[in-house]
């Protein structure tokens, strides 16, 4: 006989579900404390936070400062655009949230006043936003969005998405405090080197018998050191920065085949160095994409600036750009000596060198990490086929965006 509570199979269907829902929780948290690597880590978040409350997108916001946030991480309609954009904790509905550390719950996005416009999004109809608490302080927003005109969220999604919102911030947490370790470990094995040296020549530099010649040539080794150490540490705090989420990626329009052809213009006279020529295809009008310009020449000059250490003197580097329904994918290709296919899945990783590569030139090992992480922020994949003796490709892809008939004024917050 049914009651007011419903019949004895709803509320067995209730219960059932809400074990299921705890089962899925557990093993979430089991994911997310295995994982160690910020970008990885906060887009499982993400991933987890859309599935467990059947919503079209949801995206974390990391808390900045006292008065921004900014988009760490989305997935669903709009990624693109949203990773990096800043949002003011003032007149946003994620900045409601880290003021009054409490849930909020929009049913009509196109009514509520906290919420923050963003340009090129495509509009939602009903949002949860809840906060990521660790201790007392309120470390980011964790969203759930709906473009569904009739789809409201229930109290169990809410109730959900708070409970992963907990999990989420310890494991936030856990991972800022295991990467700053990390980092000042491997900060002061890399910068050891150098600084060796500088102590060495400058101890040379104090002997009386030391001749004329010696003393100038030991002082530009010091010089040469000490700009080592130097680029050596904006390598180190660019890769922190990207991977701590806290990066600041612009989102305007750009035209790729004009960063192409600018990158390789930079290249040229350090090919010419070697011998090397620097050739390109890329085919006219190439759709216009959203991103940060100077962060994809960066990723460009990367690889082409391997390309020219670790080739052999006298080759031809080739770039190519393609252009596919749902990307772009700009490729370098060499004549190098390759990567054995063992190396391939960790060359992105901080500090990864191949054995053996250091014979040929130095580095930090943090170049291609940071073409990974910026790749990565724009919405797209990096990755490198290559066979031994046979030279190496490095591609990237990148999204290309949404017509513009299919996007308003605003999403989800902020």
């Amino acid at each position: 006989m049914a009651t007011k509570h419903g019949s004895p199979n709803d509320r067995c269907a209730t219960l059932a579900q809400r074990v299921s829902t705890l089962e899925q929780l557990l093993a979430i948290s089991r994911r997310l404390n295995s994982t160690l690597e910020m970008r990885s880590l906060l887009l499982q978040i993400v991933e987890a936070a859309r599935e467990l409350t059947g919503a079209d997108g949801a995206s974390i916001l990391l808390v900045e400062g006292p008065q921004t946030l900014r988009f760490a991480a989305s997935c669903g309609p709009s990624s693109p655009y949203l990773i990096g954009t800043e949002v003011p904790t003032e007149n946003s509905l994620a900045g409601w949230v880290v003021q009054h550390h409490e849930t909020a719950v929009v049913e009509d996005a196109s009514s509520d006043p906290r919420l923050y416009a963003i340009q090129s999004v495509n509009t939602s109809r009903s949002i949860v936003a809840v906060p990521l608490l660790f201790g007392d302080r309120v470390i980011g927003v964790l969203e759930s969005l709906t473009q569904q005109e009739y789809r409201r969220f229930t109290s169990q999604d809410i109730e959900t998405l708070e409970t992963l919102a907990s999990i989420a911030a310890v494991a936030v947490e856990n991972t800022r405090l295991f990467q700053q370790n990390d980092w000042i470990a491997e900060v002061v094995h890399e910068i050891r080197t150098p600084l060796t040296a500088i102590l060495s020549y400058a101890e040379l530099l104090d002997r009386q018998d030391l001749r004329p010649g010696n003393r100038q040539q030991f002082h530009q080794i010091i010089q040469q050191e000490a700009e080592r150490v130097n680029r050596l540490i904006g390598q180190f705090l660019d890769a922190a920065r990207l991977e701590s989420g806290r990066v600041i990626m612009k989102r305007e329009p750009l035209a790729l085949g004009e960063i192409i052809s600018q990158t390789i213009a930079v290249i040229r006279p350090q090919a010419a160095t070697r011998q090397m020529r620097v050739t390109s295809t890329i085919p006219e009008n190439i759709p216009t994409l959203v991103g940060d310009a100077q962060r994809l020449h960066q990723v460009l000059l990367n690889l082409l600036s391997n390309a020219v250490k670790y080739s052999t003197p006298g080759t031809d580097i080739h770039v190519t750009c393609r252009v596919e329904p749902e990307q772009l994918v700009v490729a370098v290709a060499d004549s190098g000596p390759g990567i054995s296919q063992e190396y391939h899945a960790s060359l992105f990783q901080r500090f990864s060198r191949v054995p053996g590569s250091e014979k040929r030139a130095t580095g930090s090992g943090l170049g291609l990490n940071i073409a990974r992480q910026i790749v990565e922020a724009h919405g797209g994949r990096i990755w490198v086929e290559s066979v031994v003796g046979q030279g190496s490709t490095f591609s990237f892809s990148l999204p290309r965006p949404a017509a513009a008939s299919k996007t308003t004024q605003l999403v989800i917050d902020d």
